[in-house]
């Protein structure tokens, strides 16, 4: 078989000998109609252990999946619905694809990966989460119904990424945020949700985490507000010094649920790069913008 060549242009053409009168001819490869794509697709990459794509979530599939599937059944401006839509990778696809989008789950860890998807992937995606808690009764409403799922709602409100350890438990780590300090090495802050009651002790317990971890530093948020006791444990802590630069931190903080919903952030560095965020993406109409 005759191999492509590349014009000036960038065209992909080769010359070929035209069946019908014996004469040369030049068949450029984008005038081609193509193959017919059919049921058994072995040309797209396997979502690996290790592939950059790959958010944690068990069930998830390689987006250019979700590509393939959303181009050959919808148009741009079409609704893509995806019922068990788990990390997100068909709403980001579509996103992407300039279709509009609604995804379903039943769980809150699968939403706050979506969250988290959908901020690292296009910064100003506009959507609206139903379900979820928009008070503090209703955040306690959920933590009565499951634990478990008030507590990665609860690491969505930092934009954190929900842990789950593989050995089972979560070893006193509920969410980590990563970021890159002034000489390029990558820190985490280890982040807990307690939704009941809890001590001082709880308090000493997550700087024994920081420390198994190595850790630069840690934040409770809690249903429930902390006691005088709590806080004046938690400023004994210290300062997390910003290696190079004159910047610190608290290494032990502790934010509430009401005043995450006040608008009260914890201090962290704002400006910091994370380490385990998607992609960056551009829709195909920003593309086309660019084109012209």
């Amino acid at each position: 078989m005759k191999k492509w060549k590349k014009n000036e242009n960038g065209r992909f053409y080769r010359d070929d000998v035209n069946k019908t009168n014996g004469s040369m001819r030049t068949i450029y490869l984008d005038d081609l109609p193509g193959d017919l794509i059919d049921a058994v697709w072995s040309d797209l990459p396997n979502l690996n252990p290790v592939a950059t794509e790959r958010l944690g979530y068990p069930t998830q599939k390689p987006v250019a999946l979700l590509e393939r599937i959303i181009k050959a059944s919808s148009n741009e401006g079409d609704v893509v619905l995806d019922p068990f839509c788990g990390c997100g990778t068909a709403i980001a696809a579509a996103e992407k694809l300039n279709r509009k989008w609604i995804g379903i789950d039943v769980t809150h860890l699968a939403i706050a990966l979506i969250k988290k998807r959908m901020h690292d992937h296009f910064l100003d995606t506009k959507y609206e989460v139903i379900g979820e808690p928009k008070s503090v009764q209703d955040a306690g409403a959920l933590f009565k119904q499951s634990p478990f799922q008030f507590e990665a709602w609860a690491v969505s409100l930092l934009k954190a990424q929900p842990f789950k350890s593989k050995g089972g438990g979560d070893k006193g780590v509920d969410g980590i945020i990563y970021f890159e300090d002034s000489k390029g090495s990558y820190q985490r802050i280890i982040i807990e949700v307690k939704g009941g009651t809890y001590h001082p002790k709880d308090v000493r317990s997550l700087k024994a985490v920081l420390e198994r971890d190595k850790a630069a530093m840690g934040i409770i948020i809690a249903l429930e507000p902390p006691t005088k006791g709590m806080l004046s444990d938690a400023a004994a802590m210290g300062k997390w010094k910003m290696p190079g630069v004159e910047m610190e931190f608290p290494v032990m903080q502790i934010v509430t649920i009401k005043e995450l919903f006040e608008g009260k952030k914890p201090e962290i560095p704002q400006w910091h790069k994370t380490l385990k965020e998607a992609n960056r993406e551009i829709r195909e109409r920003e593309k086309t913008l660019k084109l012209l």
